[in-house]
């Protein structure tokens, strides 16, 4: 139940920085509400996964320089792993586009993250 959750809070959050950011799109199927959905769904998937299982290894070796940013690296890395994510949605009929990394994708990583924070702050979590 919670992973179903994360995900639906990850597709609100990528569609609020499909709304917000003009160089962000989410290429569905067909037209309609459900394409668009799913098309959200697969989407935040995809990306939920990359978060998973590239973010810690490359938050690991990037440390250093995290630590010498103070941690503002690591909207740098947040960036990197929604271009990922775009790379990944390439091979599939649904696709997430970002058009600049400096411009769309910093900010729809920062709409993304300030999103998903306000939206697990309603979700009760099962480590409570």
């Amino acid at each position: 139940m919670s992973f179903l959750i994360r995900v639906i809070i990850n597709a609100l959050a990528l569609a609020a920085a499909v709304w917000i950011v003009p160089g962000i799109q989410i290429h569905a199927v067909g037209d309609g509400a459900a394409s668009t959905a799913v098309a959200y769904i697969v989407v935040a998937v995809i990306f939920g996964l990359v978060n998973a299982l590239v973010r810690p290894i490359v938050k690991f070796f990037s440390l250093p320089i995290t630590c010498l940013t103070l941690g503002l690296f690591t909207i740098v890395i947040n960036a990197l792993m929604l271009l990922l994510t775009s790379w990944l949605t390439s091979f599939t009929p649904i696709e997430l586009s970002i058009q600049s990394f400096w411009w769309d994708a910093i900010a729809g990583t920062i709409i993304i993250s300030i999103v998903s924070a306000v939206l697990g702050l309603f979700v009760k979590s099962d480590r409570d």
